[in-house]
C-alpha cells in the first residue's frame, strides 16, 4: 500500500507518492498564482491552488508507476493563508473586484493596524500567541474583512484556514485541525474551545454569537481520518478511489517538523525542527506548556500529539535572500549564469562558494552585515515594522562581492535565528539540535553557514522532501497503518548526516559579528522610532 502527501506552499503545489518505510517513489509539482498589490496585499485563488493540487496528485502517481488503487491515505499541508467562500461554496474577493482572488496568502500584511489593535487588549488569550498577536494570523485579517469588506464579510459562509479548505474539497468535510485554529486563529486546543470573549473584545463577535459556525465547530487532531474518505467528484479529480483516506491536515512548516523531529524514534523534546523555504519556522515540541514572549505559542497538540509546540521563525527568510541579492548589480549577470546552468541563483551562488572547509565562508565577508528583516521580525521581537539593514557595503559590482553579500545574509538568517534559541532557552524551552528541512536549506553550505551562526548543531534527514514526508505520515495513520503520529514518525523518518559548529577563531568570529548583528538591529529601531516620532510633529 501506498501514501500520498500534498504541500501548497507559496508559490507551488507538490505531491510525492511514499511506501510505508517513507521513501518517496515519485513526485510532482504544479506551479501555484500570487497576486501582489501595494500595501502589503498579497491574494490568491482557492480555485486554482486545487487545480495546481490535482495536477500535482496526478503527476506524482504517474512518476511513481505504482497503480492508483494502492493508494491508501492521503495527507495534506498548506500555507496558514484564510480562503473566503460564500453561499454554494462561491469565492468571495477578498480585495479587489476578482472573485477568483479570495485568499489572503499568510504574507499579507494588510491587517497590521488590527493586529496592533487586537494587542492593546491584552486579552489572556494572546498569551498563547507568545504575548502579540500576528498580522499573519487570522484574526486580525478577518476584522480588516469585516471593517474594509463588510459586504464580504457578512456574505461568507465558510472562512478556512487553507489546510482546512483542502481537506474539505477533497472530502466533504467540515471539520478543522487543531494545528491550524490553534496555531492561526487563537483555538485553545488544551481546553477544546473557543474564548468568545476575545472575539466580543476585538470586534468580532459576530463570530461567537454565532456559534463560530464560520470558523470551525468540529476540530480534530492532525492524521484523523474525515468523513467518508475522497468524494467521488474529488476522486475523479486526483485520478485515486473513492473513499480514500484523508487525514486532517497542518500548517506546512508543522509538516516539515512531523517529517525530521522524531527521526529514528529520537525524542521530539530534545530537536527543533527549522523549515527553511520562503519564510522560516521553527517548531519546539515541550511535556508542558512554555511561555516564550514573542515566539508563537504554546500550542496544545498543534504538531506532536499531546505535547505542546512553540513556533518561532522569519517572516521572510528564503524570500529575503532572493530579494536581498535583486538590489546587486551583478544580479542580472549572475541570474543569466545560473539560469544556464539550470539552477536558482542561490543554489548557484552557493556551488561557487564551496571550499574544502565550508566554514571559511564567513571569512571572505570583510565586515559586511546584513539583517535580512525585509517583512519585519516574526520572533523573538514581533515586530512588524522592524527592515533590512545592509552595513559595511563598498562600491564593487563583480560577482565575488554578489557572493559575499549571499553568504552575509545567510549569516542574517543564523544570527536571528540564534536570538529565538537564546530567548527559548531563557524561559525553559532549550534544544539540543535543530533538524533543518526546506528547499531554501538544502544546500550543504546554507546548512554549515547556519551551524556555524547559531553555534547549535544542524541535522539533516534521509528523506528529500520532510515536508511531503509529513504529509504522508498524516495520511499513514488516517489509512490505519499506524497506531498514531508518533508511531508512523518513528517508522518513516531517519537522520541522514549533521553539520556541526565552528570552533576556535571561527566562532570567536561569529560571536563578534552576532554582536554587530544586534548593535545593527537596535540601531534600526532606534532610527524607526526616531523618524516616526518626527513625522509626527507638526511642522513649524
Amino acid at each position: 500500500m501506498y501514501l500520498i502527501g500534498i504541500d501548497v506552499g507559496t508559490g507551488s503545489a507538490r505531491a510525492g507518492l511514499f511506501d510505508l518505510a517513507g521513501h518517496m517513489l515519485g513526485s510532482a509539482k504544479a506551479e501555484v498564482t500570487i497576486w501582489r498589490e501595494t500595501g502589503s496585499i498579497v491574494e490568491q485563488s482557492s480555485d486554482q491552488i486545487w487545480e495546481a493540487v490535482t495536477q500535482a496528485v496526478r503527476g506524482a502517481v504517474a512518476a511513481s508507476g505504482v497503480d492508483p488503487a494502492l493508494v491508501s491515505g492521503i495527507g495534506v499541508d498548506a500555507t496558514c493563508s484564510l480562503v473566503v467562500l460564500g453561499a454554494e461554496a462561491v469565492p468571495l474577493p477578498v480585495s479587489s473586484t476578482d472573485p477568483q482572488r479570495n485568499v489572503i496568502v499568510w504574507m499579507d500584511h494588510r491587517a497590521v493596524a488590527q493586529a496592533e489593535r487586537i494587542n492593546t487588549t491584552g486579552h489572556p488569550v494572546l498569551r498563547y500567541v507568545g504575548g502579540v498577536i500576528s498580522p499573519e494570523m487570522e484574526t486580525p485579517k478577518l476584522l480588516w474583512l469585516k471593517e474594509n469588506r463588510p459586504q464580504v464579510f457578512d456574505a461568507a459562509w465558510q472562512f478556512f484556514d487553507l489546510a482546512d479548505f483542502l481537506t474539505w474539497r477533497a472530502t466533504g468535510s467540515l471539520a478543522r485541525s487543531t494545528c491550524t485554529l490553534t496555531c492561526k486563529w487563537t483555538y485553545l486546543a488544551h481546553e477544546n474551545r473557543w474564548d468568545a470573549s476575545y472575539f466580543q473584545a476585538i470586534g468580532l463577535g459576530i463570530l461567537a454569537e454565532e456559534g463560530f459556525a464560520r470558523i470551525g465547530t468540529e476540530v480534530v487532531e492532525p492524521g484523523t481520518s474525515l468523513g467518508a474518505g475522497l468524494t467521488a467528484r474529488a476522486a475523479a479529480e486526483f485520478g485515486l478511489r473513492e473513499g480514500t483516506p484523508v487525514a486532517a491536515g497542518l500548517i506546512d512548516a508543522h509538516a516539515g517538523g512531523l517529517g525530521t523531529v522524531g527521526a529514528e524514534g529520537s525524542d521530539a523534546t530534545q530537536n527543533m525542527a527549522y523549515v527553511f523555504g520562503t519564510s522560516s519556522c521553527t517548531m519546539t515540541t515541550t511535556r508542558e506548556p512554555v511561555f516564550v514572549p514573542g515566539v508563537w505559542g504554546p500550542y496544545y497538540s498543534a504538531m506532536v500529539p499531546d505535547t505542546w509546540l512553540n513556533e518561532g521563525g522569519q517572516s521572510s527568510a528564503g524570500a529575503a535572500i532572493d530579494h536581498l541579492l535583486t538590489l546587486h548589480p551583478a544580479h542580472g549577470q549572475a541570474a543569466a549564469l545560473a539560469k544556464a546552468e539550470g539552477l536558482p541563483l542561490p543554489v548557484w551562488l552557493a556551488n561557487r562558494a564551496m571550499a574544502a572547509n565550508l566554514s571559511d565562508a564567513v571569512l571572505r565577508l570583510d565586515g559586511l552585515h546584513v539583517v535580512p528583516e525585509f517583512l519585519g521580525n516574526r520572533a523573538p521581537f514581533a515586530d512588524p515594522h522592524a527592515r533590512a539593514l545592509i552595513a559595511g557595503i563598498g562600491m564593487e559590482t563583480d560577482i565575488d562581492s554578489l557572493q559575499a553579500l549571499y553568504i552575509a545574509g545567510l549569516c542574517g538568517l543564523g544570527y536571528g535565528l540564534r536570538q529565538i534559541l537564546a530567548t527559548q532557552t531563557a524561559h525553559g524551552a532549550p534544544v539540543q539540535r535543530i533538524l533543518i528541512s526546506g528547499g531554501a536549506g538544502s544546500h550543504d553550505l546554507v546548512r554549515q553557514i547556519l551551524a556555524d551562526a547559531t553555534g547549535i548543531a544542524f541535522v539533516t534527514t534521509e528523506a528529500e522532501e520532510p515536508v511531503l514526508l509529513g504529509s504522508a505520515i498524516l495520511g499513514a495513520v488516517a489509512g490505519g497503518h499506524f497506531l498514531d503520529v508518533r508511531d508512523a514518525m518513528s517508522a518513516m523518518t531517519r537522520a541522514r548526516g549533521s553539520f556541526t559548529p565552528a570552533g576556535g577563531a571561527l566562532q570567536d568570529l561569529h560571536d563578534l559579528r552576532f554582536a554587530a548583528f544586534e548593535t545593527l538591529q537596535d540601531a534600526a529601531r532606534a532610527v524607526q522610532r526616531a523618524t516616526s516620532a518626527a513625522q509626527l510633529r507638526p511642522l513649524t
